[in-house]
């Protein structure tokens, strides 16, 4: 298990078999996009792993956090891997309603 962390936001890296659930902890903003970016690299290319966002414990979201997100799911799609984003509290759930992402991360029963 790898864990990143800043002052206000960590990601928690665990892989079971060929998933891998990166948990978001705290605050993601654009003060540590760049940490995200860090943990997620790696993690985004490798087709191998069915990948796995847990928002349970993200208490805040900026756009440059909702772009970063985006951008995962657009390199996963293109490369036909799994992406899915879980267990998003209601107002982070409500944020991603308000901009219309919400059908982006929703699970897939049939991707294919």
């Amino acid at each position: 298990m790898n864990t990143h962390k800043s002052e206000k936001f960590h990601a928690k890296t665990e892989t079971e078999g060929s998933v891998c659930t990166v948990s978001l902890i705290g605050e993601l903003d654009l003060s540590v996009a760049p940490d995200f970016r860090l943990v997620m690299e790696p993690l985004v290319g490798d087709t191998g792993l069915d990948l796995v966002i847990n928002l349970k414990d993200l208490r805040y979201i900026d756009s440059t956090g909702i772009g970063i997100l985006l951008s995962i799911l657009k390199a996963r799609h293109g490369m036909d891997v799994k992406f899915t984003v879980e267990e998003v509290p209601p107002q982070i759930q409500k944020l991603f309603d308000m901009t219309g992402i919400s059908k982006f991360f929703a699970p897939q029963e049939n991707s294919h």
